[in-house]
């Protein structure tokens, strides 16, 4: 069976041509972002059953001495992506790359949303995105302190496009750092207890496979070492990053790898693609 793009399938068929699961799997796997589409494009692809979409929703904030300010923008455009491969016909939206970042502003360059503003924006990608025909919203978080908002904004979301598009979102934070755990466990045993959920052993290792041109590996050092729960995550919202780990790191960045990144990325994808597809 002949490999198709998006594009070609424009001009094998008029609208509401009917293609294979198969067919249309291997049509998306080529291209599956809205914003490098164009109009026809994506009317041919929710004519062929493509009607779910994948948003990541990310931060510009500090992540130590070693990492950039875009990390999880960057690393929400990847994961967006491989979560929507494995849910399938799926496109997947252009990240929101700024969250609620408030917990990080005493740290220079943290830019931040209200959390009204960061449901603002949700609501109206949501609607947008269901009047044009998709009827499944995914929202991936990609960066911690987007993970509460989410939560209390996802019946607001839901009521706002019910009944022909349903709204889903993943929204388990301790649940993610256990990806993080797991993959690194797995790929260099011993190191899992440097998984802290910021700037750390996993985050530093998914940036030398998304942007290694930005991460100084020279100046990845220690940060607060701790076991991640509600207790800590509650402090940080509540009195600032800095008043647990003056460097910005939870965890240790040493010891960061591409094989260690592949593996943290693969199975945080599989995980909330798990989760979102059980909602």
């Amino acid at each position: 069976m002949a490999y198709l793009t998006i594009a070609q399938f424009c001009r094998v068929g008029p609208p509401g041509w009917s293609v294979s699961l198969a067919v249309l799997s291997r049509m998306t796997q080529r291209n599956l972002l809205l914003e490098e589409m164009t109009s026809p494009e994506v009317a041919a692809a929710l004519a062929a059953g493509v009607t779910s979409v994948v948003i990541a929703v990310g931060a510009v904030e500090q992540h130590g001495p070693h990492l950039p300010l875009l990390v999880d923008a960057a690393r929400g455009d990847r994961l967006a992506v491989e979560v929507a491969k494995l849910i399938g016909g799926a496109l997947v939206a252009p990240t929101i790359r700024i969250g609620c970042s408030e917990h990080h502003m005493s740290f220079a360059g943290t830019l931040s949303l209200r959390r009204q503003t960061l449901e603002a924006i949700c609501l109206d990608y949501t609607v947008s995105l269901a009047r044009h025909g998709f009827r499944n919203v995914y929202f991936v978080p990609s960066h911690g302190g987007n993970f509460g908002p989410l939560a209390d904004m996802l019946d607001d979301l839901r009521a706002a496009v019910a009944p022909d598009c349903t709204v889903h979102a993943y929204t388990n934070l301790i649940g993610f750092m256990g990806f993080w755990q797991e993959a690194v466990a797995a790929e260099s045993p011993g190191l899992e207890g440097r998984v802290g959920g910021h700037a750390d052993i996993a985050e530093s290792s998914e940036m030398l496979c998304i942007r290694p041109d930005l991460v100084h590996e020279d100046r990845a050092e220690e940060g607060l070492v701790a076991h991640f729960d509600d207790a800590l995550a509650e402090r940080i919202f509540r009195d600032g990053f800095r008043s647990v780990t003056p460097n910005g790191i939870l965890g240790d960045a040493r010891g960061m790898s591409k094989a260690i990144g592949e593996r943290c990325i693969r199975n945080a994808a599989e995980g909330i693609a798990s989760d979102l597809m059980g909602s």
